[in-house]
């Protein structure tokens, strides 16, 4: 049988632990291969770790042809939702595949709504002229615009925690990213270090768990001291304190910068001795 393997399909989910695949090994090698690989004509689709194992001891396997595809974006909606059903994915790797299902459902609506003018054009022209017009419903499907809450909701997390792990892709470093895959950083924690500047990131990573956490503790307390200096004086009013005079103002942000400045510069020599 004429298989062929993509490496766009088999990098597209995360790919098994050492412990994992060796496990599945010993599990091929005692019971035989128990699921059908499927296709999508010859494009192997899911089942590339049992492939590989039952190609390299010479193991008979099943094959399943999924009639349902149409374009390579089937494909990768179905993987993900494969996915998404079982346990053992981790929280993050949950919202990343919750995210590339959203990018992909959200291309869609756009090409839906493109699409949506020529086949009203299409649709009038026609139409005859002694026609009563239609109030049928129009032959294209424009689904609504996937939100951060549904796809959160699909992959069984948090909308924060979606909006967490976007920032992380968006602003972490390789080195922090693994750390997060790794379990050596909280999504939460990750995201607020992915704040820092590259170089930080990795000296972070580098120093630890232990440095990582120092590293995200600082990050919050720095946002945390910025908002409150940028709170309003009637807030403060609002609590039974006298407003601040513009000159208590000015002396209380004067201090807070150079709070955070002491801050940065411990932080800074602290990576420095990291680097070194």
């Amino acid at each position: 049988m004429n298989i062929t393997v993509k490496e766009e399909l088999r990098a597209y989910i995360d790919p098994l632990t050492p412990d994992e695949h060796d496990a599945l090994e010993r599990s091929i090698l005692a019971e035989g291969c128990r699921d059908a690989l499927v296709l999508w004509g010859d494009v192997l689709v899911d089942g590339h770790n049992r492939h590989g194992i039952c190609s390299k001891h010479s193991i008979p396997f099943n094959t399943v042809q999924n009639a349902s595809f149409k374009s390579m974006d089937d494909v990768h909606l179905w993987m993900i939702d494969q996915h998404l059903g079982r346990r053992s994915v981790s929280d993050f790797q949950r919202g990343v595949l919750a995210l590339r299902k959203k990018d992909i459902m959200s291309a869609r609506v756009q090409a839906s709504k493109a699409a949506a003018p020529a086949s009203q054009a299409s649709a009038a022209d026609a139409s005859t002229s002694d026609a009563a017009p239609s109030a049928s419903t129009p032959p294209w499907d424009v689904d609504p615009l996937p939100t951060r809450e549904s796809i959160a909701k699909a992959a069984r997390i948090s909308s924060t925690t979606v909006s967490q792990i976007e920032k992380i892709q968006k602003e972490a470093t390789p080195e922090l990213v693994a750390a997060v895959k790794a379990g050596d950083i909280s999504i939460n924690a990750a995201a607020a270090v992915s704040s820092l500047s590259v170089d930080e990131q990795v000296a972070a990573v580098a120093g630890g768990k232990k440095e990582l956490r120092q590293a995200a503790r600082q990050v919050r307390e720095a946002k945390a001291q910025a908002r409150a200096a940028n709170a309003p004086a009637e807030a403060l009013a609002d609590e039974g304190s006298e407003p601040e005079s513009a000159d208590a103002v000015i002396a209380r942000l004067k201090k807070t910068v150079a709070e955070l400045s002491t801050e940065n510069a411990m932080l800074k020599a602290r990576i420095a001795e990291l680097m070194a």
